[in-house]
């Protein structure tokens, strides 16, 4: 990462995660976080110093909090970072990248 780059971290709700689920690995479902990695690419229209966004589904992360003995704001930091992580190019064993 490169000095004065970025990421966008983003908050939708079901609707708009599915939409882009769908779009981008074919899984017409929501799902509780996003990431996208522009590997210096740009996105056209937008600023080229944006390595990546981040998509995170603020209504599954109200259902999954409990689960996980989370607040939803813990919830929510979790799930950012992990979309932070995989835009810089952490990944684990399991995820789709």
């Amino acid at each position: 990462m490169k000095h004065g780059q970025s990421i966008s971290v983003n908050f939708i709700g079901d609707k708009k995660s599915q939409e882009l689920n769908k779009q981008f690995r074919d899984k017409d479902y929501p799902t509780d976080v996003l990431s996208f990695n522009y590997d210096g690419r740009g996105v056209e229209g937008q600023d080229p110093n944006l390595l990546g966004e981040v998509f995170v589904n603020l209504e599954q992360a109200k259902r999954q909090a409990k689960d996980f003995e989370n607040t939803v704001e813990e919830e929510v930091s979790e799930l950012s970072a992990h979309g932070i992580l995989h835009v810089l190019g952490v990944h684990h064993e399991g995820d789709d990248h």
